[in-house]
């Protein structure tokens, strides 16, 4: 009987999942042919283009954390057909990640000079500056777009975030090649056009979403309440409050990462390079498991705003046995082909042989890494933010990182030793987030009359 009733859990996650994976794959799609791109030109202008997404990426995501608080608070909006509650928090998120966006984007300004004193190679740092100066320009419409993106998921629309993503990335790739080559008669910017193509892509995504979440039946029923609605005290710290918390917890995970790049770096240009493929390669996968993730947050808020705990469960399980199965599957993929997929990115004998190591680094932590996103997808369906920060601080932070110096620096292992510091540290923070779960849902069993944790 538990088998049958989780049948249509199964088949709604994977309806939702579908058009996520695809829409997060979009996006890292973008970061996947810029540096593809970039490798057919050179491993200097290759490690440069890496160099700069590390570290713009530290501050992106903050911004994006900041939007996923709101898909729950708008399927609880949606759940009691409240239009101008859910004005009232679309035109707040709005607000709040433009400021935001604004704010990051001077940080970003000055944090360039910093590549300077990082111990990356010389040559490298050169080209990255102007790089990465047209680069924090995106950090705006980018935090429109994914504002956009967590309205209509709350209402259990995907697939406007995936067509959109998926066009983009159709943009980009012409964009490259006309930009870098000088074709369609554009000017030839070499390595810097791949940049100016990424920022153009993310413009337009960024407005043809906030004029599709206005002029389209599917999600635009809050638009007749919109000017009315007020930035106001309760919905403006509420998104704040909570927004921080999962900011912090994307933070804490992306830049241990670019850290890491920063540690490889060190080491020279190849292992920059093959570091970076390996990475690009297991972001990718990463988004089947954010997708399902991000699914997890809809379905599991969905019931856990009208106090079905038994379907609280069933929508957290089949989460847990898809994602197992998917990164299962992409482990496996990344041992068979891990002296395949480098190839893609480089010619270079040397950096291949690094990515393809690196590699089978990644297929050991697939599952760490699926089940951990995939737990903060749960937690935020559950409205727990500030719990799984804690968790993400400790695990990169407190054991991942200095596990990396350890292993890269001082036992010599370079970047392989800066790969296994953040395989451990994702198996922690793994772990830490399912018993934070199964803590919460005995609580709830405990007290069935409250809603809320």
């Amino acid at each position: 009987m538990k088998n049958t009733a989780s049948y249509p859990h199964i088949r709604e996650t994977i309806s939702l999942s579908v058009p996520l994976v695809l829409t997060q794959i979009g996006h890292i799609v973008t970061g996947m042919v810029d540096t593809i791109f970039l490798g057919r030109l050179g491993k200097t202008e290759q490690a440069a283009g890496i160099l700069s997404n590390q570290l713009f990426v530290i501050v992106l995501v903050f911004g994006i954390g900041m939007s996923y608080v709101l898909t729950p608070a708008i399927t609880e909006a949606h759940h009691r057909q409240d239009e101008q509650e859910k004005a009232s928090l679309f035109k707040n998120a709005l607000f709040i990640n433009f400021i935001l966006s604004i704010l990051l984007f001077i940080v970003l300004f000055f944090l360039s000079g910093i590549l300077n004193y990082m111990q990356q190679p010389e040559d490298v740092v050169k080209l990255a500056i102007p790089f990465f100066n047209v680069l924090i320009f995106s950090i705006i419409p980018v935090s429109l777009f994914f504002v956009c993106k967590q309205y209509s998921e709350g209402l259990g629309n995907t697939r406007a975030a995936m067509y959109i993503s998926l066009a983009g990335n159709v943009l980009n790739i012409i964009l490259n090649y006309m930009l870098i080559y000088g074709k369609g008669g554009l000017p030839e910017m070499g390595y810097m056009g791949s940049c100016w193509a990424t920022f153009i892509d993310r413009f337009c995504m960024g407005i043809a979403f906030l004029v599709f979440m206005f002029k389209h039946k599917s999600v635009n029923s809050f638009a007749p309440f919109f000017r009315t609605a007020k930035i106001n005290a309760l919905h403006f710290w509420q998104l704040l409050k909570d927004g921080i918390a999962s900011a912090l917890q994307f933070t804490f995970e992306v830049a241990a990462f670019a850290i890491s790049g920063l540690m490889s770096g060190v080491f020279g240009k190849e292992q920059l390079d093959g570091h970076g493929i390996a990475l690009s390669l297991a972001a990718f996968t990463y988004m089947f498991a954010s997708g399902i993730g991000s699914a997890s947050t809809i379905r599991v808020g969905k019931y856990y705003n009208s106090n079905d705990m038994a379907n609280v469960k069933l929508a957290i399980n089949t989460s847990y046995k898809l994602v197992i199965i998917t990164m299962g599957f992409m482990a496996l993929l990344f041992i068979l082909l891990n002296n395949v997929l480098p190839q893609i990115f480089s010619s270079d004998a040397e950096i291949i042989h690094i990515a393809s190591v690196l590699l089978l680094f990644a297929a050991f932590f697939q599952l760490f890494d699926g089940t951990q996103v995939t737990a903060i997808g749960i937690l935020r369906g559950l409205e727990d933010y500030r719990f799984p920060t804690v968790i993400a601080f400790i695990g990169y932070w407190l054991i991942a990182l200095p596990l990396c110096y350890l292993f890269a620096f001082v036992f010599h292992y370079k970047v392989y030793g800066v790969w296994l510091g953040l395989s451990i540290g994702l198996g922690f923070v793994s772990f830490a987030l399912y018993f934070r779960i199964k803590t919460l849902l005995r609580l709830k069993t405990l007290i069935p009359g409250q809603s809320k944790d």
